[in-house]
């Protein structure tokens, strides 16, 4: 396995985490991180990568790990970025990924960078928060106290999010089960049963940390303002991954997602939930990249 992680700088100055994963000759696949998260999440792929096919690229979003933090960033504003670490690498065409935090990004891929961005698979990708649904229901209770104060937002929201940031930068593989037992259903505990797993899992949101918080705010904020871009106008085809038993982003923002993003393909595993549905389903997965190449 060939993971590689480097610095770019760029246009507006900032410096941008980079990290790519397998064999270069593969079609590029640019992974979008979840909320929050790292460059190291992409460790939890590396069997995708393994047959050579697909080449993964990523970045640690703006103000997770060693990337400059970009303020009032919108979820559109990760194009740029993306944009500069394709042609810092040298690539063209490329199929988005984005879990959890990064649906919404890879989206903004589909919508602002075609052809360029051939597709998008969001796997329980969040919706826009300005729905016709209840967008907290179904949520764990962590969730939901985070983003009511997210809502009322303030110094008490910031206070909130440093203290808990505080917690979050101490996860490993002994506490991560214990530190969100709130939002994880049987589904999601059976695939952290490993060392190994628990340890990528945590790795990915502590590295996140390493340097601020302030990351996993400005997510949480970009998620609860306008997109920059409206998910209707999107056509080039999209993907969306997403289970019943989720209880951070529950299966309501799947079916809106599905409804609402044009020829969107809707892949519904119900008894999956927020980790399981990467963990369960590698080869479907594997199947929905390359076809962003061949169709």
């Amino acid at each position: 396995m060939t993971f590689r992680e480097q610095l770019i700088n760029v246009p507006d100055g900032r410096v941008l985490e980079v990290a790519t994963m397998g064999d270069p000759s593969g079609h590029t696949v640019f992974f979008h991180h979840g909320t929050p998260g790292s460059t190291k999440t992409l460790l939890a792929f590396e069997p995708l990568s393994e047959s050579g096919e697909l080449f993964f690229i990523t970045t640690s979003r703006a103000g997770y790990g060693a990337s400059s933090r970009h303020e009032g960033r919108s979820v559109a504003s990760v194009v740029e970025d993306v944009r500069a670490a394709l042609d810092a690498l040298g690539r063209d065409s490329y199929v988005a990924l984005g879990w959890s935090g990064g649906g919404p990004h890879a989206l903004a891929c589909a919508a602002l960078d075609a052809p360029r961005c051939r597709k998008a698979v969001s796997l329980a990708g969040v919706a826009p928060s300005d729905v016709d649904f209840d967008w907290t229901e179904g949520m764990g209770p962590e969730n939901l106290e985070e983003y009511a104060l997210a809502v009322e937002g303030g110094p008490a929201y910031e206070t909130y999010m440093e203290a808990t940031c505080v917690v979050m930068a101490e996860v490993d593989k002994d506490n991560v089960i214990e530190m969100m037992t709130g939002l994880l259903p049987d589904a999601d505990r059976a695939v952290l049963e490993t060392d190994h797993d628990r340890d990528l899992f945590a790795t990915g949101m502590r590295y996140g940390f390493a340097n601020d918080w302030r990351g996993y705010f400005d997510d949480n904020v970009a998620f609860l303002l306008r997109w920059g871009f409206d998910v209707r106008a999107i056509d080039v085809p999209v993907t969306l991954f997403f289970g019943d038993a989720d209880l951070m982003v529950p299966p309501t923002h799947g079916r809106w997602l599905a409804d609402n993003v044009p020829n969107a393909v809707a892949r519904h595993h119900a008894p999956e939930g927020h980790l399981s549905i990467v963990a369960r389903h590698p080869e479907e997965l594997a199947g929905e990249l390359s076809s962003g190449f061949t169709s």
